[in-house]
């Protein structure tokens, strides 16, 4: 039998750590971290271990000496940094887990898009750039609407539509900027691909030996046509047509198969129109920040206990979600500047059918909204009779908080100035 022993790999600051923890213990899974340090950092801890991630050969070398003092039966990611290395552990210690090279065509969006279009997903027509590209010269060879993307970043960062050889232009070294910033020693590409309209959907799933089983299906109610991507609210169930839910189920179920995605946990974007679903992209984790708070399985279960569950080799039958709808918004950064306080909490939360509201964004830090930042000011949490019900509430906890940000010194390059 698998030792009830998990480790996980996660950032320092990862909003998750703490709901697999309370998952464990209702288990009782003993739950070890790795976490991504600097190397003058590196070493053992009371919960696991500090290693660097992007030292690869250190961080494995780390990982199996942790394991053979302490058998593990699964080593999990918990967000998009963590992905590929929990691969290649996996392999190196002979532990049931996706392939690395399957983790690694979920893991950049360049390689996504070459497995899943020669396996025949509808994916936007697209093309690689070199960072070291005359955007001037690329501008004219391009069919407008299209999209500029980062190969690696996540969250919509970076992703900037543009209508016109000028705003490519502008968006082109906008983002070549910020991927110098961010991942200097990446692949030295971006991506360029048509813009694909319609209305967008969050899939999140789990991958075992029976295929994809659909966990939730996230309406995104706010329209996503750029410039920039920025998401807000997620509503489950959804309020498409089963024959259109369906038709999406299938597509990422090929997409997991395309990328050689076999095991474990599946977050994946894509779009309806009338054309059918066309895959965005498809991420070898759950999905993001305190997200999956809206989520419950069986007899409150959350959906932490389900990827740990079936890590474990634990029953899974009977691990349906809830009847009742539930949503979430992903509290936006209005603009960029120092944050100071936000009033309103109480009010918020008092709007009936909110489960509560988080601000995690720390006060007195900078912040700095898409498509150059990263994160969000924090999550508004509710439910309802209907998903509609549950997304009015949303919205109405929303505009009852009020965020005093004062201007300071952009923190990094924007536009062409």
């Amino acid at each position: 039998m698998l030792p009830r022993h998990v480790l996980l790999l996660a950032t320092a600051h990862s909003y998750r750590l703490p709901a697999f923890e309370v998952a464990a213990a209702r288990l009782g899974v003993r739950l070890s971290r790795a976490v991504d340090a600097p190397a003058a950092l590196a070493g053992a801890d009371r919960r696991g271990l500090r290693t660097p991630f992007r030292d690869e050969e250190a961080a494995l070398a780390a990982i199996a000496a942790f394991a053979r003092d302490q058998p593990v039966a699964a080593i999990l990611p918990v967000d998009d940094a963590g992905a590929l290395l929990a691969a290649r552990a996996g392999a190196l210690l002979g532990l049931p887990y996706n392939a690395p090279q399957a983790a690694q065509a979920a893991r950049d969006k360049a390689i996504m898009r070459d497995r899943l279009a020669a396996a025949g997903v509808p994916v936007p027509a697209y093309r690689r750039v070199s960072l070291d590209a005359d955007p001037a010269a690329v501008a004219g060879s391009l069919s407008y609407p299209c999209v500029v993307k980062p190969t690696r970043l996540s969250g919509s960062r970076g992703v900037i539509r543009v209508d016109d050889g000028a705003t490519f232009v502008s968006a082109f070294r906008r983002v070549a900027r910020l991927l110098r910033h961010t991942d200097p020693d990446g692949p030295g590409e971006l991506l360029v691909e048509a813009f694909v309209p319609g209305v967008e959907v969050a899939l999140e799933g789990l991958l075992g030996e029976e295929g994809l089983a659909t966990l939730a299906l996230f309406d995104k109610p706010d329209p996503l046509d750029g410039p920039y991507f920025e998401e807000t609210i997620y509503v489950t169930p959804s309020r498409l047509p089963a024959t259109d839910q369906a038709a999406i189920a299938e597509c990422a179920a090929a997409a997991a198969a395309a990328l050689g995605l076999r095991r474990g946990p599946i977050h994946a974007e894509l779009r309806l129109n009338e054309d059918g679903p066309w895959l965005i992209e498809a991420a070898g984790r759950s999905i993001g920040g305190l997200c999956s708070e809206v989520l419950r399985f069986g007899v409150d279960s959350s959906l932490e206990e389900l990827i740990l569950r079936q890590a474990c080799g634990l029953p899974m039958a009977g691990l349906v979600r809830e009847r009742a709808a539930r949503g979430v918004m992903m509290i936006p950064i209005p603009r960029a500047g120092m944050f100071r306080g936000v009033a309103g909490i109480e009010e918020a939360a008092a709007v009936p059918g909110v489960d509560g509201v988080k601000i995690t964004a720390p006060f007195h830090n900078p912040l700095v909204p898409l498509p150059d930042g990263e994160s969000y000011l924090g999550f508004i949490f509710a439910r309802g009779e209907t998903p509609a019900a549950a997304e009015a509430s949303l919205r109405a906890a929303h505009r009852r908080l009020r965020f005093a940000i004062d201007p300071i010194v952009t923190l990094l390059p924007t536009g062409d100035a």
